[in-house]
């Protein structure tokens, strides 16, 4: 589904990914590790599409992303990509069913359809009581269930997560994991996820480990 090609990126004189290939299949978990300035993140914006690469290429189904205008490349990550960010990045300024709703709206639903697509997801992550709390009223792991939902609600091809049970105690954390996996089955979901998590890696069904920018052999 996903095929990066010999992917390159440097800041400056810091060279971050130096050749990096790779090939996501539809409906996999897929983790990617490796020690703190690995290329872990880079590699991960770039293939959601939030950053572009100096050389390769990143192709979904066949398309080339790389030669899309900046408009439809937004139009393209909000139709087809999810995103779950270690800290949730939920507006405090909404509730969580407004939350979930937003990507919804950007794309262009109707908002009474967006609103009942949300509530289903909310319902399916046991978060109907807290639609109408703002996020301060949330605990950790809630705040991270709802933006699960909010990745959740354009029926993205991919979710890509960075670190997304890096800021939750241990049994939020678990069920957190364990919540990919039931999406998986339930939704036939693919999911990429950055992280130091042991016990995560170990549950998905492939790991790749990088190191100096580089996927290890």
């Amino acid at each position: 589904m996903i095929e990066l090609k010999d992917i390159r990126k440097s800041f400056g004189s810091l060279s971050v990914l130096n050749g990096v290939s790779a090939v996501i299949e539809r409906g996999e978990v897929v983790s990617i590790v490796g020690p703190s300035g690995a290329g872990k993140t880079t590699l991960l914006q770039i293939a959601g599409t939030l950053d572009r690469p100096d050389g390769g290429s990143v192709v979904y189904d066949g398309v080339d992303v790389a030669g899309l205008s900046e408009r439809r490349l937004a139009e393209f990550r909000n139709r087809r990509i999810g995103f779950v960010f270690q800290f949730h990045q939920l507006l405090p300024e909404f509730t969580a069913l407004e939350n979930v709703m937003i990507p919804a709206l950007i794309g262009g639903r109707d908002k009474g359809e967006a609103a009942r697509r949300a509530a289903e997801l909310l319902e399916f992550l046991n978060l109907t009581g807290r639609a109408g709390h703002k996020p301060s009223e949330l605990s950790g792991g809630e705040k991270q269930r709802v933006a699960v939902a909010r990745a959740l609600i354009n029926k993205p091809d991919v979710v890509f997560a960075d670190e997304p049970s890096g800021s939750l105690d241990t049994q939020n954390k678990e069920e957190l994991h364990r919540l990919f996996f039931d999406l998986r089955r339930e939704m036939g979901q693919t999911f990429v996820i950055v992280t130091h998590d042991e016990s995560l890696a170990g549950m998905c069904d492939r790991v790749l480990k990088m190191r100096d920018g580089r996927i290890l052999p």
